[in-house]
């Protein structure tokens, strides 16, 4: 009498592989989409305090700002990022109209993506 051997066929072991790169490549893809959002609510975040910080600082100046438009670059966090402040004036010379964007570079690229835009009005104190 023979003794049969236990063990999987070969289609048993395709399915298998087939099944397992699926799991995995759906894995992959979750994991990236995952990164790609925590990075996406980071940089809004970062880009958030900037544009909120700028605005403070014209705020807390002794005279309203002048109408201009101007852009420094600053680092916040571990990123370097492009700051345009544009000061327009209003139908009430009191006031001021205030927009900041924000916009971070990315590695060596000579212009920056904009991640975050902020307005607000200034009033003579």
């Amino acid at each position: 009498m023979i003794k049969q051997q236990g063990g999987f066929t070969l289609l048993e072991v395709l399915v298998a592989l087939l099944v397992f790169s699926l799991i995995a490549t759906t894995a992959a893809e979750v994991g990236s989409q995952y990164i790609s959002s925590f990075e996406r609510v980071r940089d809004k975040t970062l880009a958030g305090w900037i544009a909120e910080n700028r605005i403070n600082e014209l705020r807390l100046q002794e005279t309203l700002p002048g109408t201009s438009e101007n852009s420094t670059d600053t680092d916040f966090g571990a990123y370097r990022w492009q700051v345009t402040t544009v000061v327009q004036g209003t139908a009430d010379p009191s006031m001021r109209r205030v927009e900041v964007t924000v916009a971070k570079y990315l590695g060596d690229m000579d212009e920056p993506n904009p991640v975050h835009s902020l307005s607000a009005f200034l009033g003579a104190k």
